[in-house]
């Protein structure tokens, strides 16, 4: 459906670009009118709009803002309003009860992957105005314990019904991993960060390698982090369980290990946060009927949520050091791209449950990591080339959320239960009265973002 109305969005588009039909109307239409319609490209928001009130990154003379970074953080903010609303009722559009992938497996990561690259041109936009680290330092925290606090406020839905209990609190949640993830790879940044440029390299064997040669200290405690992830994960004795289990537990592997889902991940969240605070009905309890809590954005999981950051912080990296050169930027995220596919190829054997350490969004394992950057750099490069190379694409619709992304994430969150979002269905296992809910609601949530991005209301936190 959405498809259809694109295609002939596109099409009206090229045509109304057309010399002849501009001539046309220019003789049918007064002057004044039919520049205005040219210029707002058939309600796409103009330039002259854009440099009006939006926060401009470094980039080019102009400080024009890339459209291709909004587009890719609404385009995977729009999938995940949608899945969290049902997605129609469709398998493929429920997350993976273990190990492998669903379409509402990567939305999420590319979220924390573009979060990243954002990090990098705000830092180092304020550094180049000036400003001290330990004053953006200040703002980084208080912007995190915000962003946790929200994540506890719609999680944690019982308010409506009476007081929270500390008994039932459930502490983690996707607001608050974001929250975490943000603190840490800013203060990674801020702790290395220079505030100018260094004139990019000449030779193209220097150039592929650049990125990784002048950020090395950071790439460095990256690693690190991974080591520790793998030690956890791999090392770590748990109670009643084999040592580098990565299983569901329940009935998985013929029952051997029923209280052992998550491995280290969940020992860790059940032994730090408490049992009673971390997510009672993981998806793993469809398929292999799981006893014990487990939670998909526990603690462990956290430190790999950082790395997939980081590979974004790069992207932000790129963009900054090959400013003008589309070219290099396009190779560099290319090539980035083949790289993480070929290490997810080694980790996971190209198969599902026969590799080294298999693809799992409940464990957030490294190959998952590896694995969705490698998506995230690829979608990257064909959005990045329409949009802000070729100016074939506006961005529209994802641009507009993309710009109020924590806005439309909670109200969504907060409002689900609600009409228009939602309404009683008579017939709960049609697809079709589920596609037709789901895809109105978050269609509503996408027309809010274009009223406010028409009204220059931007929530920032």
């Amino acid at each position: 459906m959405y498809l259809a109305i694109f295609c002939i969005y596109a099409l009206g588009s090229f045509i109304f670009r057309l010399g002849a039909v501009q001539n046309w109307l220019c003789k049918k239409m007064n002057p004044i009118e039919t520049d205005r319609l040219i210029n707002s490209e058939l309600g796409s928001p103009n330039r002259a709009d854009l440099c009006n009130h939006e926060i401009h990154v470094a980039w080019n003379s102009s400080s024009q803002r890339l459209r291709s970074l909004d587009t890719f953080r609404g385009l995977a903010l729009i999938i995940m309003v949608f899945v969290n609303y049902g997605g129609g009722g469709y398998w493929f559009f429920k997350h993976q009860s273990w190990n492998g992938l669903t379409l509402a497996d990567l939305v999420f990561p590319w979220f924390v992957f573009i979060m990243g690259a954002s990090i990098y041109l705000s830092l180092n936009s304020m550094l180049r105005k000036g400003t001290t680290r330990w004053k953006l330092f200040w703002k980084v925290l208080w912007r995190s314990i915000q962003l946790f606090l929200i994540g506890l406020f719609i999680i944690n839905e019982n308010y409506c019904r009476y007081p929270l209990s500390w008994n039932e609190l459930r502490i983690m949640g996707v607001l608050q991993r974001l929250s975490l993830t943000y603190l840490m790879v800013s203060a990674l940044e801020l702790l290395f960060a220079k505030p100018t440029l260094d004139v990019p390299p000449r030779s193209r064997i220097c150039f592929l390698f650049q990125d990784l040669i002048s950020f090395w200290p950071q790439w460095g405690l990256i690693l690190f982090l991974e080591a520790v992830w793998l030690c956890l994960t791999l090392l770590l004795p748990v109670p009643g369980c084999p040592v580098g289990y990565l299983g569901p537990g329940g009935i998985g592997d013929f029952g051997k290990f029923p209280n052992c889902t998550g491995g280290a991940a969940g020992y860790i969240d059940r032994l730090v946060i408490g049992e009673a605070h971390i997510y009672q009905h993981p998806s793993s309890n469809v398929i292999y009927k799981t006893t014990i809590p487990y939670d998909p954005e526990g603690i462990l999981g956290t430190i790999n949520s950082v790395v997939i950051a980081f590979l974004g912080l790069q992207v932000g990296k790129v963009l900054v050091y090959y400013k003008n050169q589309h070219r290099q930027v396009l190779v560099s995220l290319f090539t980035w791209g083949v790289f993480m596919g070929v290490v997810s190829a080694i980790l996971t054997k190209c198969s599902t449950n026969e590799g080294f350490i298999p693809v799992n969004k409940n464990l957030w394992s490294i190959s998952y990591v590896t694995t969705l950057s490698c998506f995230a750099f690829f979608l990257l490069v064909l959005i990045y080339f329409l949009v802000d190379v070729k100016k074939l694409w506006s961005g529209a619709p994802f641009y507009y959320p993309g710009m109020n992304s924590i806005l439309i994430y909670v109200g969504h969150e907060v409002f689900k239960n609600y009409f228009p979002f939602k309404w009683k269905m008579q017939n709960t296992k049609s697809h079709g009265e589920h596609l037709t809910q789901n895809l109105l609601a978050t269609s509503i949530w996408v027309l809010i973002s274009y009223i406010l991005y028409r009204k220059r209301i931007f929530w920032k936190i």
